[in-house]
């Protein structure tokens, strides 16, 4: 993984890969600090917090926008100043670089990288 995760673009999973171990996971998170591994290392979770409700919604409206760029969606619950985003590759039921390299992109975007 010598090339940066945010720089890198996400490509169509049609199932029929494995999904990466949790070892696999771990070093791909490394590059993701602030992102967890959950659910027995199938998918992977972070916590932003906000000012306010429209700050909240402003950001999760720009990771929508990322989201359909990289035509890889998370899952998405936001609230008066807080989101959480989880990712996971829902065709091959666990991770894939693919949501490493959107959630590196959503710490771009958040500045909280």
């Amino acid at each position: 993984m010598a090339e940066d995760l945010s720089a890198k673009t996400c490509i169509p999973c049609k199932g029929g890969v494995p999904p990466l171990t949790r070892g696999e996971a771990e070093t791909y998170r490394r590059e993701t600090p602030k992102w967890e591994l959950v659910d027995d290392a199938t998918r992977i979770r972070r916590s932003f917090s906000f000012s306010n409700f429209l700050t909240a919604l402003d950001f999760i409206n720009q990771v929508g926008d990322l989201a359909e760029r990289e035509n890889h969606h998370p899952d998405i619950t936001f609230g008066w100043g807080y989101a959480d985003i989880l990712l996971q590759t829902h065709k091959i039921k666990g991770l894939h670089e693919n949501d490493f390299i959107l959630a590196a992109k959503i710490d771009r975007l958040s500045g909280l990288g």
